[in-house]
């Protein structure tokens, strides 16, 4: 079970982004995140006008490492570790470490 998965709210808690919040767009794969707002490039694009594409240079969010990311706690206002519990019924949920809220029930 992954700890930090797609539309979380996630704080980097690392780097030259440091302290930005945002949604969590896509898991790259295990290690990897794409946080909007958050690691942004320019990159210069050709042309193309068989697909009416304009060139020039483009914002755009890359990859950001799993470590240098943490869930957003609304209840604490702050970065929270996150565990992995199971519940009665046999459920496997995601839980603030920090007060022992359950993520998203």
């Amino acid at each position: 079970m992954r700890k930090i998965r797609k539309a979380d709210d996630v704080i980097v808690i690392a780097g030259k982004d440091k302290g930005k919040r945002g949604a969590v767009l896509r898991v790259v794969d295990d290690e990897h995140v794409v946080v909007t707002g958050v690691n942004q490039v320019r990159k210069h694009r050709r042309p193309n006008p068989a697909k009416g594409d304009q060139g020039g240079i483009v914002e755009k969010e890359m990859p950001i490492h799993v470590s240098n990311v943490a869930l957003y706690n609304p209840a604490t206002k702050a970065a929270d570790r996150v565990g992995i519990k199971v519940l009665e019924d046999g459920r496997r949920v995601r839980y603030f470490k920090s007060n022992g809220e359950v993520i998203g029930a």
